[in-house]
């Protein structure tokens, strides 16, 4: 089975790997390069089959293998997997790399919940000294005054915008966005239904019904196919038997004809699996779930049925709150002030979340303060009806409105607005 490369995936890293083992008088090159990209669009596959066209050996590491319970481990993999790299060069004689994978997911920081370790820290720190210092790389506790060979570092991502600004700054990383187009998508799914004897029409069309999905639900897609032989097979010997069966059988392995690969049929099965996602984007019950664990069961008060008032501005004229294009309902509350409702009003209208925290008296001296909520409340209705429950929840506590800036990933307003006094 030959798979297609994309000519503009394998011209990327040809340059940037050869460009890594070419001694360029006074040209400074990076040598990270950033492959990022919507997921399931073939990133880490499509770096394979350029690796293998190119004859380059690869030394792998996953972003999985960034984190760990003593810290420094992590930088130290990486230092001894580029010092292994650089030893393969040399013992070898051919191009190797460094390839690691789903970096943003190992070091990024996703918002202000995510944790940031010293091993986080250790791995950026790391990966920013390697791309300045390519040759000279030491372990902890020992030091090698032989340089070594430069090892180009292949990473792999979804957002890089997660990632520590002075890593990805032009001069140690050169980024290349990865979105396959047409003629890349029918080439790369022409190769994955290479054996499956589809014509070059059924594959564009193929393409075209699922125009919006990645190369991974093709993928997918084929191997759903062959569901219906395998259900036969397990009906035939017997849910209790099919593991003897299976695994270490005498009989070998089960085979399996080919099955039906009509595009009628590949077409049918595509709408079940574009089914099945939408469920996924639609349920949202973990929403659900956290409004229900909010409220414990307490009823809000319904919305007041007045008419919207305009507020003088300082110019003379009425003010009317803006808004990015959906009228938003904003509800009125008799159980808060209306300073506290106009704070939320306020915070909303700057294009802030709001989060809402408890404490108790004894923490409050340490600050130790909790979220009362599982999410972030980005409309005015929510808010309310999560601060009202709030304020029944943890009457004698301490209750503090924050709003966040989602952009920024910082806080930009705290402010108390109940005491264990019970004033609010």
């Amino acid at each position: 089975m030959s798979y297609y490369i994309a000519p503009r995936f394998l011209d990327k890293l040809g340059v940037h790997i050869t460009k890594n083992f070419l001694d360029l008088p006074g040209v400074r090159v990076p040598l990270i390069l950033g492959i990022h990209g919507r997921k399931g669009e073939g990133k880490t596959f499509q770096c394979q089959l350029v690796f293998e066209k190119m004859g380059v050996e690869v030394t792998h590491i996953s972003g999985g293998e960034l984190e760990s319970p003593d810290a420094g481990d992590p930088a130290r993999l990486i230092r001894l997997r580029y010092r292994e790299t650089a030893e393969l060069i040399k013992v070898r004689g051919k191009m190797c790399v460094l390839m690691i994978n789903d970096l943003d997911a190992g070091a990024g920081r996703f918002d202000e919940g995510t944790q940031y370790t010293v091993n986080t820290q250790l791995v950026n720190a790391t990966l920013m000294n390697i791309a300045d210092n390519p040759t000279d790389v030491q372990l902890p506790g020992s030091y090698d005054s032989t340089p070594l060979r430069r090892v180009p570092i292949i990473v792999t991502g979804n957002d890089f915008s997660t990632l520590y600004a002075p890593l990805i700054r032009d001069g140690r990383m050169e980024k290349f966005y990865w979105e396959p187009n047409r003629d890349d998508k029918v080439g790369i799914v022409g190769g994955i239904f290479e054996p499956d004897g589809l014509s070059q029409r059924e594959i564009e069309q193929l393409v075209d019904t699922f125009t919006h999905q990645s190369i991974d639900f093709f993928s997918a897609l084929r191997s759903r196919i062959y569901d219906e032989q395998i259900r036969q097979f397990i009906h035939q010997v017997g849910f209790e038997r099919v593991s003897l069966r299976v695994v270490n059988s005498q009989e070998g392995p089960p085979g399996f004809k080919k099955p039906d690969f009509s595009l009628s049929h590949l077409i049918e099965s595509g709408h079940l699996m574009v089914s099945e996602q939408k469920r996924v984007e639609n349920s949202q019950l973990v929403d659900e779930y956290n409004r229900l664990n909010r409220g414990r069961n307490y009823q809000a008060a319904p919305p007041a049925d007045v008419a919207p008032t305009s507020q003088p501005s300082s110019n003379g004229g009425n003010q009317v709150p803006k808004t990015n294009g959906f009228q938003k309902q904003e509800v009125s509350s008799p159980h808060l002030t209306l300073e506290t409702q106009e704070q939320i009003r306020q915070i909303l209208a700057q294009g802030y979340t709001i989060n809402i925290e408890h404490v108790n008296e004894r923490r409050f001296r340490t600050g130790s303060w909790e979220s009362c909520l599982n999410t972030h409340i980005d409309a005015h209705s929510d808010a309310i009806s999560a601060l009202e429950s709030c304020l029944v929840e943890y009457s004698g506590e301490y209750l503090r409105l924050v709003g966040i800036d989602p952009k920024a990933k910082r806080r930009v307003i705290e402010t108390i607005i109940q005491r264990p006094n019970g004033k609010n």
